[in-house]
């Protein structure tokens, strides 16, 4: 069947290249070097209106074999009846309907997913569930995101006999950027947690790939998640 083809949703930004300062669709590059990395080909997803095209997120997934959310910014807080916290800034309407959609028609198709950082949170949304919008209030330290473009080490220990734990293994220490997480998530199991009890990981039940990290695989040796992923959608376990 070749290698599989792997989704990516994109950012929609302000941006500088060449000649050239205008609104782009754009994704690190790390996210598709990943993929090809381990036998996927990447395909770009950047929002589309669904209320100007209906249907367009089933339609695209009818024609994927796996979907990767990705990171970026905040979700909206009113995707799940919050108030905004004085540091939830930045958060795009477009992305977030368009992955919402997307993660709809991936559950009704049975694609296997990966969520990324914001992914995981959009999952959790997605499912009826609710984030915790500034984790340094609770843990007291910035080491989930240090600032800036710099990633913070985090160690995490996964839950014997997940499908991440068997992955990853046990332990591990993974780069994250993130001052958000998961405080509710119906239908989804916890699977790997941060020393401070701040959920890294959670997956749903069942023989699907559909796994959710806080951390950013693509930017580390942890190409695992990555492969079992590809791996799902060649048809494997």
């Amino acid at each position: 069947m070749g290698a599989p083809v792997v989704g990516l949703t994109t950012y929609r930004e302000q941006a500088a290249w060449g000649v050239w300062t205008e609104r782009a669709d754009l994704l690190h590059t790390a996210y598709a070097d990943a993929v090809v990395a381990v036998g996927g080909l990447p395909l770009l997803l950047p929002p589309v209106d669904t209320g100007d095209v209906p249907g367009a997120a089933d339609v695209l997934v009818a024609r994927l074999d796996a979907l990767v959310v990705t990171g970026g910014a905040d979700v909206d807080p009113g995707r799940y009846d919050a108030t905004p916290h004085g540091r939830t800034a930045g958060w795009r309407p477009d992305r977030d309907a368009w992955e919402l959609a997307l993660l709809a028609a991936a559950d009704d198709a049975g694609l296997p997913v990966l969520g990324v950082c914001r992914g995981m949170q959009v999952m959790a949304v997605a499912a009826g569930g609710r984030l915790e919008q500034h984790v340094p209030d609770r843990v007291g330290h910035e080491q989930h995101s240090p600032g800036g473009d710099a990633f913070g080490d985090v160690d995490v220990a996964t839950r014997p006999g997940s499908r991440v734990a068997g992955l990853l293994g046990e332990r591990l220490t993974v780069r994250c950027h993130h001052h958000q997480a998961v405080a509710t998530h119906p239908g989804w199991d916890v699977v790997a947690e941060a020393a401070d009890g701040t959920p890294e990981a959670m997956e749903r039940p069942g023989d699907r790939f559909c796994v959710a990290v806080q951390w950013h695989p693509e930017t580390a040796a942890d190409v695992g998640l990555l492969a079992g992923l590809v791996r799902a959608a060649a048809g494997g376990a």
